[in-house]
């Protein structure tokens, strides 16, 4: 047994047993995730139940509600492709007393390395989160595959940190929605570069509304996906804004719709190994495609409603981590999610679609553990990366971050 690792991963499904011998897996004598990990998004007490309802229990079973998720989406996005991973299991060994926060954040460095962001070991979005009693934890990370802390910094930093991009020469790019800036890190939490004025929402050249996350090109140009207030509403920026490597704005591109170039809610960004970016549209339930001058080349469906976006370059492999589809049926006996608006994306499963980049086929799904239909607004991941090997590492919002070995 010296050689063998035991990994428990207690999801909403019940305890799953994993053997991992020489998978690069580490063992996990003490989880580091947060307090909703297992939850699915079900209340926390009795008393956040509504007066008659019966708490977190399923009426029916797993598998057995009378409607059941089809075959693929009304959008096409496949529910039943298969899943080449084992069973995901907690992975991160933070300081002893810390336990994740959410985060919609991970990403592999050009070193190996794994990054991860968190909201300063708190739960939810926005707001002040890191702010207050919060403002002396660190919320970045930097990881070994294993899940071995390496550092970590940039405690009093950011407000609502909400993804964190490595670029080509491991600068970090922090997209911090909370104070509407972005921020240009060396790899010991040293600023070189902000964009954005803190704690200012506009529509200006050097103003934000919430940026979600930042992709570099090639040559060092900088592309921020601006708009993470308003996702589903009228309000908000939903726009892409270019600026070369040293900061001077270039040009933006869209704004609020569901037309070819239009977002709502661009929540997340990657290039592709020929240049082209991907714009996880995430309340257009679609990733969109384009050139860097912003000339639009495709829409993508099939993926289901990205909340992260990772692509492998070597070999074109698009990961798609879809944290919020849902419909406004429920498993319990109390009231259910609305039957419309925010997160709306009728008949997709949760989870991680695994794919090409170059052709949009989808080969393979991680499936979300938690039951349909679901429970919450969110569950499983919202940031998705891999590494070298294949496996895959996903960011709950809901306090936690998993690893998703590659059978061999």
């Amino acid at each position: 047994m010296k050689n063998t690792i035991i990994l428990a991963c207690v999801c909403a499904l019940g305890v799953v047993a994993v053997s991992a011998q020489s998978r690069g897996a580490m063992p996990v004598a003490s989880t580091s995730a947060g307090p909703q990990a297992t939850s699915c998004g079900n209340p926390a007490s009795p008393a956040a139940v509504p007066a008659g309802g019966r708490g977190a229990e399923p009426i029916f079973p797993a598998g057995q509600y009378p409607v059941q998720l089809p075959a693929k989406s009304l959008l096409g996005a496949p529910n039943d492709a298969p899943n080449p991973f084992m069973p995901g299991f907690d992975w991160g060994q933070l300081p002893e007393g810390r336990k994740w926060g959410s985060t919609a954040s991970v990403t592999t460095a050009p070193d190996g390395t794994i990054w991860v962001t968190d909201r300063c070991g708190k739960s939810g979005a926005g707001g002040e989160l890191c702010n207050g009693a919060s403002a002396g934890i660190d919320p970045i990370f930097q990881f070994d595959t294993s899940g071995k802390m390496l550092k970590s910094f940039g405690k009093g930093m950011f407000t609502s940190p909400h993804k964190l991009t490595v670029d080509k020469d491991g600068n970090l790019w922090m997209a911090d929605n909370g104070q509407h800036q972005v921020m240009k890190l060396d790899q010991n939490g040293k600023v070189l570069l902000t964009l954005g004025k803190k704690g200012v929402v506009g529509t200006g050249h050097d103003e934000f509304d919430a940026p979600t996350e930042v992709a570099i090109a090639p040559n060092g140009d900088i592309f921020v996906a601006d708009g993470h207030t308003g996702g589903g509403l009228a309000g908000g920026n939903a726009r892409i804004v270019k600026f070369d490597k040293d900061g001077k704005f270039i040009k933006t591109w869209g704004r609020k719709g569901m037309g070819p170039g239009e977002f709502d809610a661009p929540h997340t960004l990657a290039f592709d190994s020929r240049g082209r970016l991907f714009v996880g549209d995430r309340q257009n339930n679609r990733i969109q495609i384009f050139d860097q001058d912003g000339k639009f080349i495709a829409q993508w469906f099939q993926f289901g409603r990205p909340s992260g976006i990772y692509i492998d370059k070597r070999t074109d492999m698009l990961y798609v981590a879809d944290s919020e589809s849902r419909d406004a049926r429920n498993n319990f006996g109390r009231a259910g999610l609305p039957a419309t608006g925010y997160s709306m994306n009728i008949g997709a499963r949760r989870g991680i679609r695994v794919g090409s980049a170059r052709d949009g086929a989808v080969k393979y799904f991680i499936p979300d553990p938690c039951p349909y239909p679901y429970a919450g607004g969110t569950s499983f991941a919202e940031g998705v990366t891999a590494d070298a090997e294949g496996n895959v590492y996903g960011a709950d919002n809901l306090t936690d971050v998993r690893k998703f070995i590659l059978k061999k």
